[in-house]
Formats: C-alpha cells, structure tokens, sequence
C-alpha cells in the first residue's frame, strides 16, 4: 500500500497580525522566573558498593570492578580475599548522585540517587555501604550511607517475567552528610545579579522596572536578555536577605516569543498564546492508493499435458479525498480560533505539522517553528 499525504497552502494576503488586547495578562513572582547568581546548588557523585541483596546483585565473572571494589573494601577491613574465587551474587556497584542545596552547612543531610552500574536485577533490600560524595573540583562536601528505597520490583517465573518501574535505581532520604561547606558571603555583596530562566529583553526590563518602582530609585537595571543589575540600596545595606525577600515576591508579566513547537517521532504540536496567522487558504487531501495481488492457479484440462500455472490478477484502489474543501482561516486569529479551523479540516496531528510548515513556508504564519 502506497500512501501520500498532499498539503496544499496558498497565501492570499501576508499582512501582519496583530496582537489582540484581550489576552488574558500572566503574572508570576520574580522568585519564579529569575535566579540570583551565586544561590545555586552544586552536584555531587560517587562511587559506592550495595550489600545485602538477595541474589539479585552483580555477577562477579561479567563486573570486574564490583569484583575488584569488594576485593579492595574487605582488604581495608582486614580480610584478605586474593586469589579466592568469589561468587557471591549479593554485592552491586552502583553510581551515587546528589545535589548539594546553597548554604548548606555542616552536619546536614541531603537525599541521594542509588543507581546500578553493573549487571544487577535489583537493589531491594540493599544497603549502600560508606560512600564519599566528590564535587567538580574533586573535593569530598558529603558522605553517603543508608538503605536503599526502590519503586520498582521484579518477579521472575520459568515462562514469564514481570517488572514494574525501574528496581536497579532507588533513593536514600537524608542518607548523605555533609562534610565541607561551601563559602559564599552573601551579606558583603554591594550589588546583585538576578539570571531570568528565559531570557527575554521585554522581561528583563519589566523586572527591572519592577524593582524600581519597589525602590522609589533606578537601582535596577536590565544589562541583557539574560541579565538583570541590582545596586544595594541605602535602606539594605548589610541586610542582602532582607533586599531579596522584598524582589522575589514582586510581580511581573513575563513576554515569551511566539513560537510553535513540533515533535515528529510523537507528532506533539505545542502552540504559544502569541502565534497568529495571516489570512490563507488550506487545502488537506489524503491519497491513499491500494495495490492488493490475488493470484489464481490455472489448472489444465485431464490428459491434456499441460501445465499448472499461477494467473496473476491484480486490484487497484485509489482514494483521492476530492471531496474536500478549501478552508479560509482569517487574518489575526487566536491560538483557539486557529485550533478549531485547524481541527475543522479533519486532519490528525501528524497532517496538521506538515499545514503548520506550509504555512510558514508561504510566510503567513507569525511565529517560530522549533523542530524537537
């Protein structure tokens, strides 16, 4: 079967659609849209043994370093175990993750990440053993410890298998201590520098002006799209908290590019309240043609010495959707309008990707298409 989707726009007018007044203004606190530079999390990783699975660990023989870390760890206890042949399927290397939160202090405990690194079915049931906790500059901030909580789980029969969630990867609660500190000392900046998640010029100003009218001063100022400049003001010196306490609860409405966003292997489309279209014309057909072989076998009369062959026959069937129409879709639509012009073609969303693009193509769409 041979299938071919035919799309057909035609631009009829290209003029600028405007932006209708009656959309609904989204405001959002500052805190939500904006980061403070320096107030980040730092992200840890180690390497670390599970102990006390019920078989459901790595298998020595085809993990040579869950071999080679349980050899090094009994060592350091005194137990010799070289040249031994070990066996034991209770034991699982896994990678140990973690976020290390801004200002955390020594003595606090964080969450951790227990992932298997080997031939491991599961963790259930597993304790991780002492795991140090390293950082980018390969310093230890936390060490971790604990048993392990999994989601998923595995049941395993001669004829059939089942598994639900993920059983190789679980947490910790509270299962990591931190060690070092991180220094930053917030209370002696003299300005700060708010990072937007989205960076946007129209939103960076709209922030800063935000700030300003807080104020009652120009303290804030927009140094890109990405960037926003706060002074310290005279009423908040020493007493920075205070200053972004006050920021964070601000509001503001943030302005995002119109855009349209296609994902072809789901065929997800995700349109912006800001697209519009100019006036055009939209055609959608299907032409599907199917091609089905029947052979037949003929068979000679009796005595006849002829011979059996096989009739090929062959049946076409072509369906060319010439009963649809052109459809008008007007200048200055909304995102709603122009969902239900598009849903009134009858087109799937696999169909409606192929529209959007051809009506970009003809210059008619006011947006940007991002291809995921």
């Amino acid at each position: 079967m041979l299938r071919r989707t035919l799309t057909i726009a035609l631009a009829l007018n290209l003029s600028l659609a405007p932006v209708l007044s009656t959309t609904a203004a989204a405001f959002s606190r500052i805190k939500d849209v904006a980061d403070v530079e320096g107030v980040r999390e730092n992200m840890l990783v180690g390497y670390g043994l599970v102990v006390g699975l019920n078989g459901t660990g790595d298998s020595l023989r085809n993990a040579a370093f869950t071999l080679q870390s349980l050899q090094a760890m009994l060592e350091r206890l005194g137990v010799n175990t070289r040249g031994a042949n070990l066996s034991t399927g209770n034991v699982a290397a896994v990678m140990v993750t973690a976020n290390l939160p801004p200002f955390a202090t020594q003595g606090s405990h964080i969450d951790v990440t227990v992932s298997a690194l080997g031939d491991a079915k599961s963790l259930q049931g597993g304790t991780l053993l002492v795991t140090p906790l390293l950082a980018a500059d390969s310093n230890i901030y936390a060490v971790a410890q604990g048993q392990i909580a999994i989601s998923g789980f595995t049941a395993q029969g001669q004829a059939e298998t089942v598994t639900r969630g993920v059983p190789t990867s679980g947490r910790i609660s509270a299962g990591a201590i931190v060690e070092r500190e991180i220094h930053f000392d917030l209370a002696s900046m003299t300005s700060l520098r708010l990072a937007l998640r989205n960076p946007d010029l129209t939103t960076a100003q709209r922030v800063a002006d935000s700030i300003n009218t807080f104020i009652g001063a120009p303290t804030a100022a927009a140094a890109d799209p990405a960037t926003v400049r706060v002074a310290i003001p005279q009423g908040y010196t020493g007493n920075i908290v205070r200053l972004l306490t006050d920021i964070e609860q601000l509001r503001v409405e943030p302005d995002l590019p119109a855009k349209v966003v296609v994902d072809e292997a789901s065929g997800i489309i995700v349109m912006g309240s800001d697209v519009r279209v100019s006036t055009v014309a939209i055609a959608q057909g299907n032409l599907t043609i199917r091609i089905t072989e029947l052979p037949q076998v003929s068979q000679p009369e009796p005595f006849s010495q002829g011979e059996t062959k096989v009739t090929p026959q062959t049946q076409i069937e072509i369906q060319d959707s010439h009963d649809r129409k052109l459809a008008l879709v007007r200048s200055g639509v909304s995102l709603q309008q122009l969902v239900n012009g598009l849903n009134a073609l009858g087109v799937g969303p696999r169909d409606m990707i192929a529209i959007l693009q051809a009506i970009k193509a003809a210059g008619a769409l006011q947006a940007e298409i991002q291809v995921m």
